[in-house]
């Protein structure tokens, strides 16, 4: 396998929400939609036991000089230290997002999500269950930087 070796990925369902604000911050409160492809209906069995989820989206409204982007600043914060893309956790080269949300309800092939920070129309790629002994690390730190303001 190589580096430009290609891959072929279709999504299983998309978001609906009343939000399209991508530079929106703070996602805690909101509550989403993702309607799955009716195809799908039957994986969802036994995901409503999970409190919350993994849900991997295609950041489809990514320009494609952020997608080029090698080096920023975190937050856009001129004074915090400049970083490499894949120390961020913004625009890369292949804009997949990993957002754990709460998860609400499923009715059907529509789950009722809080906390997800993809706007309406994002294309969701795959659900997992969040499972804290394998998800959550206790160890886990973070740079000083992240600390400050």
């Amino acid at each position: 396998m190589s580096i430009s070796d290609s891959l072929s990925v279709a999504p299983i369902g998309y978001v609906e929400s009343k939000h399209d604000d991508v530079t929106q911050t703070s996602w805690d409160k909101v509550k989403s939609s993702i309607l799955i492809d009716e195809n799908f209906t039957e994986a969802l069995s036994g995901l409503g036991g999970f409190s919350h989820i993994f849900v991997i989206g295609w950041l489809h409204l990514l320009p494609d000089r952020l997608r080029n982007r090698t080096l920023a600043f975190p937050r856009g914060d001129l004074t915090l230290p400049e970083l490499g893309s894949f120390a961020l956790r913004g625009a890369r080269p292949n804009p997949i997002s990993v957002t754990v949300c709460k998860l609400l309800k499923i009715d059907g092939n529509n789950i009722l999500v809080q906390g997800l920070d993809l706007v309406n129309t994002t294309p969701v790629l795959d659900i997992k269950p969040y499972i804290p002994e394998y998800d959550s690390n206790s160890s886990a730190s973070l740079p000083d930087w992240a600390y400050e303001k």
